[in-house]
């Protein structure tokens, strides 16, 4: 049986890295992007093959730089022959304070989360078109496009206007049979991340208990999510069980935006800025 097609962006890590090893799982070759992580891009790479048999491409692509975006779908459409799947992943966590606003803060985020997931959407929905193809296009966005919390102007608004930018999406290019949905995920323990190698959250959280001892108990299911969560979220949504489903957002937070609680202590307070490699 033929293997599907997938492009995940910011993979070498974290959640990007959870959904490339379930999409592989599922019978998907997949083509990454990564920031800087080069020597981690390859190691999965390398698991993939040997674990599931699939083919992944990672490419190193700057994608908050103009062109960028274009230049990096191009090759891995292209090494795939194909694509079936977008999962728009790759972004940059900033929270600053709306006093002490930086436009450097504001270009690194239209750019990067805002930007290049317009333009990586435009181009799979024009190869899918072409191909004939009734493929499915997943942004991955925040609770925080949603829930409003301090210092989380510049970084919420730009989710939102990615989920909304998404609903339209999904609504031109429904007469295509391409769907187009969002998964919004609330805490998740990526940051201190060393190596994501089982799909079972138990697993994860067995071997990295620290993360969620403090913030955990605060969301209502007791636990902060693991990146195996999100991804098979993208897996559902990707599947033919999920095939009367588009523009819709898949909300992952354990319940955390039900009662309104904060994902974050006051020691997170300030300017802090992860990138998704």
């Amino acid at each position: 049986m033929e293997r599907k097609k997938a492009i995940v962006t910011g993979a070498s890590r974290g959640i990007g890295k959870g959904i490339a090893l379930a999409l592989a799982r599922e019978g998907y070759d997949v083509a990454i992007s990564y920031a800087t992580k080069a020597a981690e891009a390859e190691a999965l790479a390398a698991h993939l093959r040997d674990a599931f048999g699939a083919r992944c491409y990672p490419f190193q692509a700057s994608l908050d730089r103009a062109g960028e975006a274009t230049r990096f779908f191009n090759r891995a459409s292209e090494s795939l022959g194909g694509l079936d799947l977008l999962v728009n992943n790759a972004g940059v966590t900033i929270f600053e304070s709306l006093l002490e606003l930086r436009e450097e803060t504001l270009d690194v985020l239209i750019n990067l989360d805002f930007r290049t997931c317009l333009v990586l959407m435009s181009q799979a929905a024009r190869l899918m078109v072409d191909s004939r193809t009734p493929g499915s296009i997943v942004n991955i966005t925040s609770t925080r496009a949603r829930q409003t919390y301090r210092l989380d102007a510049i970084y919420g608004g730009v989710k939102a206007a990615i989920e909304r930018a998404t609903r339209s999406a999904a609504l031109e290019l429904a007469a295509y049979g391409i769907r187009a949905n969002i998964i919004a995920p609330g805490l998740v323990c990526v940051r201190s991340q060393k190596e994501i190698s089982e799909i079972s959250p138990d697993a994860f959280l067995a071997r990295h208990p620290d993360f969620w001892e403090t913030l955990g108990p605060k969301v209502p299911l007791g636990r902060a999510g693991t990146p195996a969560d999100i991804a098979e979220a993208v897996v559902f949504l990707a599947s033919e069980k999920a095939s009367y489903i588009t523009g819709a957002t898949l909300c992952i937070d354990g319940g955390l935006t039900l009662p309104g609680m904060p994902e974050y202590d006051e020691d997170y307070g300030g300017t802090w800025l992860q990138r998704s490699e």
